[in-house]
């Protein structure tokens, strides 16, 4: 009598398909359902979700000349963002400029702009949108956690992704120290609580890579975004992902 060949699950295909560059991307478009491995996948939306570095810089450049200071080329900007907008804001002016009422004053205008024209030049990354549903789809909740204050942060994810179910959007507020200080995620963990074990954190930068450091979760490295693959190796990124796919297979 014959023997039916064993047939291998479609799930265990996973691992010896991702070994092929030229099918990643597709992974991220499959039905193919592996066992799930993270529950909750927190995402720095500045160089990460959205390529917002042209607005972030004009805001900053409208400041400046508000204030009789000049301006900088948008290519300076990847080197000046990240950390808040106070932060910003310092970096952008000459040393000598720097003081807390000049900030201030200079947060101000920038907020002023940028309220009106966060979303000019603004948009996604290829494969976010899509990434972002493939996770949801799974039953995988999703965070925002930014340094850019609440109002905006709000806006811009409301704005790019109507349809995504957020299980929490946190921004810079007042009070709360910014990151690579791990507090906004425990505040991410105490509206959605989740074990730390099941926790991925994605971001562009070494504040990002240090901020999950400091919470004890995952981290994941992007190349896309505003800082190089150097940097997020020098602090201790788990794992580096060159493209969605890969994001998918490590939430998965």
């Amino acid at each position: 009598m014959a023997v039916a060949a064993p047939r291998l699950a479609p799930r265990l295909l996973i691992p010896f398909l991702s070994r092929l560059p030229f099918l990643n991307e597709l992974l991220i478009y499959t039905d193919l359902t592996p066992i799930q491995l993270k529950k909750l996948v927190i995402f720095e939306p500045d160089g990460t979700l959205l390529n917002s570095i042209a607005d972030l810089g004009a805001a900053a450049n409208y400041a400046l000349t508000q204030c009789g200071f000049p301006t900088h080329p948008v290519s300076a900007y990847p080197k000046f963002v990240g950390s808040g907008i106070t932060k910003l804001l310092e970096r952008v002016l000459p040393e000598s400029a720097r003081n807390p009422e000049r900030i201030e004053m200079m947060r101000e205008y920038f907020k002023e702009y940028y309220g009106k024209h966060m979303s000019d030049y603004t948009e996604p990354y290829p494969g976010i949108p899509e990434l972002l549903e493939q996770l949801t789809s799974r039953g995988i909740a999703v965070a925002v956690a930014s340094n850019k204050y609440q109002d905006a942060v709000e806006h811009l994810v409301n704005h790019f992704f109507p349809g995504i179910p957020w299980a929490a959007v946190e921004g810079q507020k007042e009070g709360v120290p910014v990151k690579p200080d791990p507090s906004i995620v425990f505040e991410i963990l105490s509206k959605h609580p989740t074990p730390k074990s099941d926790v991925l954190y994605v971001g562009d930068s070494g504040i990002d890579m240090e901020t999950a450091r400091r919470a004890c979760v995952e981290s994941a490295g992007v190349t896309w975004g505003f800082r190089s693959v150097t940097e997020l190796r020098e602090h201790y990124a788990d794992h580096i992902a060159e493209s969605t796919g890969t994001l998918l297979r490590l939430a998965l």
